[in-house]
């Protein structure tokens, strides 16, 4: 059903986006639904330049969009409901609880709240601060509505400017690679993360979810900004295009950032070294916080996969974290879903490749990108024919809606009927 109301809102979102009163140029429904599907799983990836091809009330489309795609459908229908003061029934409530991944159906009117509260003062907060850049470069008018958009799409991860070139007249300005990262790590955290800090707002007081999600976040952002630093440090179409260590740096933190599924970014992505391309690669498909605005198969599941790895190693035959044991059966549904995730990812490079060709690297990280929500493009996007636009719409819903499915799915539990002897695998 979520999934269904997914689809329905990009349909919709495409058929707004076909008015006249929406574009500048002429379009046709591909192009159309092909943002509109961007715009609902939060990616980014677009086959027209935003700003260009889309009037204020196109881009007002894709606004909106972008919010209920990342608020979730569910949740902004329990904010609307409660704003006017209606009950949510049982059905309604399941499904949120889905929606935001829980457990259970309590204290879900107040997780809702939260999230209301936390997107309000971020995005209101990020697009005053934009504002500052904008405003005096652009007027109030347009300043004013280009920090709202920018603001909003940032903390949804989504990655829709309307700049051609995204923010790279702003590399080295600190303003900028101050508050869209903030936006963008705030946003990758995880609803259930946010709330849980501003419920308990003490490390011994933090669900193992969160602890798991801010350590693993302490860890794989300065790592990241150092790798990017250390691998495009002396590369003339990126790093090496700034003349000081401070705006090299700057650029560095916010390419190390944008990947958590962000999509903007500060230099020619395509410019990119091809170690770089692989190292964005495993970040984009990794992603950030579940329950969150971000793609990929989620940050928590790569600790915990490392994690179970060394436990394997070390033959254990339980994974142990922060005082608390996983369950094997939580584990192998990572495994799961992490495979999956590469099976969607091969098979849609696969369709890809099979009417396009051309460089086999661009290809697969655009695939990537749409998998992760990400919306970073080395260029290639807008030039794939139909199939591969397909392919890459295909990958943006399963990437937003697919775990979602996948995990109820594999929530479901069924009892065997028939038990068979214990068999044994040569392995290597």
């Amino acid at each position: 059903m979520l999934a269904l109301v997914y689809a329905l809102l990009m349909m919709g979102g495409a058929a707004l986006l076909m008015l006249p009163v929406a574009s500048t140029q002429a379009l046709d429904w591909s192009q159309a639904l092909f943002t509109a599907v961007s715009a609902v799983t939060v990616t980014g990836l677009v086959v027209v330049d935003t700003g260009s091809a889309y009037t204020v009330f196109g881009q007002a489309v894709i606004l909106v969009l972008i919010q209920l795609g990342g608020l979730g459908i569910m949740t902004f229908a329990v904010l609307v409901l409660a704003m006017l003061g209606q009950s949510v029934g049982l059905q309604g409530r399941v499904y949120l609880r889905d929606e935001l991944s829980q457990t259970s159906l309590a204290h879900l009117l107040w997780l809702v709240w939260v999230i209301f509260r936390v997107v309000l003062a971020c995005e209101l907060l990020g697009a005053a601060a934009l504002a500052v850049i904008f405003v005096p470069e652009f007027g109030w008018r347009e300043g004013l509505w280009q920090a709202l958009f920018h603001a909003v799409s940032a903390f949804n991860n989504a990655g829709f400017g309307l700049f051609p070139d995204s923010l790279s007249r702003w590399a080295t300005h600190p303003l900028m690679n101050l508050v869209v990262p903030v936006l963008i790590v705030i946003g990758g955290l995880g609803f259930s993360v946010i709330a849980d800090v501003y419920r308990q707002r003490r490390w011994q007081g933090f669900s193992l979810h969160t602890r798991l999600m801010l350590s693993g976040t302490a860890v794989i952002l300065p790592l990241s900004v150092v790798a990017v630093a250390a691998l495009e440090w002396t590369n003339p179409e990126t790093l090496g295009q700034f003349a000081g260590w401070t705006e090299r740096g700057m650029a560095a933190w916010f390419q190390a950032v944008t990947p958590r599924t962000a999509g903007f970014n500060t230099v020619d992505i395509s410019g990119l070294r091809d170690s770089t391309s692989v190292l964005f690669l495993g970040l984009m498909f990794v992603g950030a916080g579940s329950t969150s605005t971000a793609g990929g198969i989620k940050l928590t599941t790569l600790v915990v996969l490392l994690l179970a790895v060394a436990a394997f190693v070390r033959r254990r035959s339980e994974l142990d974290v922060f005082g608390r044991t996983l369950a094997h059966a939580q584990v192998m549904k990572l495994w799961v879903v992490s495979l999956l995730a590469l099976l969607a990812v091969g098979f849609g490079v696969f369709v890809i490749t099979l009417t396009n060709g051309g460089d086999f690297l661009d290809y697969l990280f655009e695939a990537v990108s749409a998998f992760g929500t990400v919306g970073l493009s080395r260029g290639v996007t807008a030039e794939l024919d139909p199939l591969g636009q397909t392919a890459l719409m295909a990958l943006m819903f399963i990437g937003r809606v697919g775990p979602l499915a996948l995990g109820l799915f594999l929530a479901t539990r069924t009892v065997p009927r028939v038990r068979y002897p214990a068999g044994e695998v040569y392995i290597g």
